[in-house]
């Protein structure tokens, strides 16, 4: 048999299993219930996105299953993405969101991590993030300059979260004021500790959580947003401080674009490492044809959710690229965000 004829049969082979394949995707699906996990507690935002997802996008969804959130927090959702890898089903039938920082924690020295981030099925993030630096309006620390000679206590919700990471960053990193107080189940958890005065603040707060959650605490000025924590600044916040403008030498500069680059992929999910390729390609074509549904689009704007999609393939990417970096660069980031008595 001659070459050409082995490639012609090879070619007509493949085109006969591509719908063969999609059937295959559909027929799984078909009456399933699919479980979107959720580190962490309800009414957040990475559960209130992950909400409006889950309503959307079963119909995207070979075989059209019903999509079921369920919160799963805990250590920043670190315990989430544990389990994703380790315990949660591989045949498609799971997939979860996790802290946008989670998946830089083995390259930076994380502890209880227990899983590569290269190897799970990246479907995608519905926003690229800028996070802020919050204080109550009680507090005396109210810009950069206050919190350079007065200390700010802020909560967090445990290792590898940006509640935890940035003021960690702030302190070991540029020498701010910031005292963290972790352990808190969600983000939710530390604006009630801010009303309740057990802490004086959040960093690592996303922007678009603020305005979606909490436009009464804009508008009513209950909180001084002070900086910006991201690689740009974002389009609302203008005059507010760029964490990046902070750094006072490259290498401090270096450190920063390896830690905040995971704003890129401000509100990710992510799929169990082995779930079959067909079946993830499918979870990633139905997230992106959620990205630009009508009702979906509606459904987020009605309590103003910023979407600025980031696909699956363009995570997978950026991972790929981070967890390439130097030495000295995974070095001086990795010192940057110890944590604490480490």
């Amino acid at each position: 048999m001659t070459v050409n004829r082995l490639l012609v049969l090879f070619v007509l082979a493949l085109v006969a299993s591509a719908p063969a394949r999609a059937q295959d995707v559909a027929d799984f699906y078909a009456g399933k219930q699919v479980s979107l996990y959720i580190g962490y507690s309800a009414g957040g935002g990475y559960d209130t996105y992950a909400r409006v997802l889950a309503r959307h996008i079963g119909k995207h969804i070979p075989g059209n299953p019903t999509v079921v959130p369920q919160n799963m927090p805990g250590a920043g959702s670190l315990t989430l993405a544990n389990f994703l890898y380790n315990i949660a089903p591989k045949d498609g039938s799971a997939f979860g969101t996790i802290g946008r920082g989670i998946a830089m924690e083995p390259l930076l020295g994380g502890a209880g991590t227990r899983f590569e981030a290269t190897n799970y099925g990246w479907i995608g993030s519905l926003n690229s993030e800028v996070s802020i630096c919050a204080s109550w309006y009680t507090s005396s620390v109210k810009s950069i300059d206050d919190i350079r000679s007065q200390e700010l206590i802020v909560g967090g919700t445990g290792s590898g979260a940006d509640t935890d990471t940035f003021p960690t960053v702030l302190r070991r990193l540029l020498g701010l004021n910031v005292r963290l107080i972790s352990g808190y189940p969600g983000g939710n958890d530390v604006l009630l500790a801010m009303e309740r005065g057990e802490v004086d603040g959040r960093c690592g707060w996303s922007w678009t959580t603020v305005v979606s959650t909490r436009p009464d605490w804009l508008s009513e000025n209950r909180i001084n947003v002070f900086l910006q924590l991201a690689l740009e600044k974002h389009p609302d916040l203008p005059d507010v401080p760029l964490v990046m403008d902070l750094a006072r030498n490259e290498d401090e500069r270096m450190a920063m674009e390896l830690i905040f680059a995971r704003q890129v992929m401000g509100r990710p999910y992510l799929a169990p490492p082995g779930t079959p390729p067909e079946r993830l390609e499918a979870l990633r074509r139905a997230f992106d044809a959620t990205t630009t549904d009508p009702e979906f689009l509606a459904d987020a704007a009605r309590i103003d959710l910023e979407l600025n999609p980031v696909s699956g393939e363009d995570i997978e990417a950026l991972l790929a690229r981070i967890y390439a970096a130097s030495d000295t660069a995974v070095q001086l980031a990795s010192e940057a965000i110890r944590r604490p008595g480490e």
